[in-house]
């Protein structure tokens, strides 16, 4: 059976800004801090790597019942067994990436345009990725940001549920849910935060006034 993200406080590791703690234990922090969905993002690593990361990472999480979701590698996700895989336009198409993780795990998809979006087909597609809503230094390559007022449009055209990501803090919470999203999600606002389980209560804490 296919698992259900939980969309709304949705934290993307970086291997560089999670450097004091680790990815490890930044993830454990997030989800002592309510964070539900937790996606391992590594570009420089191997496929065994990051299998080696992710078998951690799932017995941090898993207890708490937070969800893994593997960036990019296919390979990593089918032999993690993740909750989901996330890819972006640049990597496998979504019908490849279908094919190959079969019918029952989650599959998000990074949108940047309106052409994007109207390319997505919910049969295949679980979730969307909005990108990047702000400029963010975490992805120096990202495509010109689309804004809060983006943020809506894109959100009201996509079939499937978004979330934005790309800049967001704790303090855009209640921007990004008025605009139609399911959630945002976050690297800087956690990764690399003095206190990441403080700074992951304090996100969803703010979700979870926006949805009151």
């Amino acid at each position: 059976m296919k698992s259900v993200l939980d969309l709304s406080a949705y934290l993307v590791l970086d291997p560089e800004l999670c450097a004091e703690f680790g990815m490890v234990e930044t993830a454990r922090a997030a989800a002592a801090g309510g964070v539900r969905t937790v996606q391992l993002r590594h570009k420089t690593a191997t496929t065994e790597e990051l299998i080696q990361i992710g078998r951690v990472l799932h017995d941090v999480l898993d207890p708490v019942g937070a969800r893994l979701v593997v960036n990019d590698d296919v390979a990593a996700a089918v032999a993690l067994g993740a909750d989901a895989l996330h890819v972006g336009q640049g990597d496998m198409c979504p019908k490849k990436a279908r094919s190959a993780i079969g019918p029952n795990m989650v599959l998000g998809l990074s949108v940047e345009c309106e052409a994007h979006m109207r390319a997505v087909d919910p049969t295949v597609v679980d979730y969307v990725g909005i990108s990047p809503v702000f400029a963010t230094g975490t992805k120096p390559d990202h495509a010109a940001p689309v804004g809060m007022d983006g943020l809506a449009r894109l959100v009201a055209l996509s079939p499937v549920p978004a979330v934005g990501i790309g800049g967001l803090t704790v303090s855009h919470a209640a921007e990004v849910l008025a605009a139609g999203a399911a959630g945002l999600a976050v690297v800087s606002a956690i990764c690399g935060q003095p206190d990441p389980e403080q700074a992951a209560r304090d996100l969803v804490q703010a979700v979870r006034e926006a949805q009151a």
